[in-house]
């Protein structure tokens, strides 16, 4: 066999930036790597890891700001408003144990006593927080999360049952939550970024990253 000088070609993939040809193609997050937890509150316990086990799929958070219009002579300005997270879905596998069932029935009777058609004197009594955190798929530790406060079930739908299908009974909770807060994760990508930061600071964008 020849022996062959061979070039490395991938870094000169992605879109050009001035001064060089091309910086690789950065490693993009993939949908299906991630985890959500239910924290302090959800069902009344301190943690459910039940739920966590049996997420099948969850929307990442949005936020919106409504437009003001200043009007003023001759012209119009704007500004924004006060800003509005929009509701998430969650939807979790229901198990053939319950267990599932039990914690969203449990939640739902915190915000609601359906049996004695009462309800909690104020929202702390019922809400809970949750995290949303994408993972690499290695590690434990995330590589960022979404943590929201301040959370309640505003529709939960239980699926259906169909004799047509093979398909998991499912259960999407629609989750209401007063705040979120955005987070780099602890997780290093396996040692290959400096401090554990998975976002590179500007003055490093020029480098190759983390490649797909």
């Amino acid at each position: 066999m020849a022996n062959i000088n061979t070039v490395e070609t991938r870094d000169k993939f992605g879109v050009p930036l001035a001064g060089n040809q091309g910086n690789g193609i950065l490693m993009p997050k993939l949908q299906y790597r991630f985890r959500v937890t239910m924290l302090a509150g959800f069902g009344g316990e301190p943690q459910s890891r039940v739920l966590t086990q049996n997420v099948q799929s969850v929307t990442r958070p949005s936020v919106s700001f409504p437009e003001v219009m200043i009007d003023s002579y001759n012209s119009k300005s704007y500004i924004h408003g006060k800003h509005e997270w929009s509701t998430i879905d969650v939807v979790v596998r229901d198990d053939i144990t319950n267990a599932t069932t039990r914690l969203v029935g449990a939640q739902l009777q915190r915000q609601v006593n359906f049996f004695q058609q009462t309800t909690p004197a104020a929202g702390n009594d019922y809400k809970f927080d949750m995290q949303v955190e994408t993972m690499d798929g290695t590690n434990a530790g995330p590589t960022e999360v979404f943590y929201l406060e301040g959370c309640f079930l505003q529709n939960v739908a239980y699926g259906q049952n169909d004799y047509s299908t093979n398909d998991a009974v499912q259960i999407t909770m629609t989750v209401r939550f007063d705040n979120c807060t955005h987070y780099q994760g602890d997780n290093d990508i396996n040692g290959r970024l400096v401090g554990g930061n998975p976002f590179p600071d500007s003055a490093n964008l020029n480098d190759a990253g983390v490649q797909a």
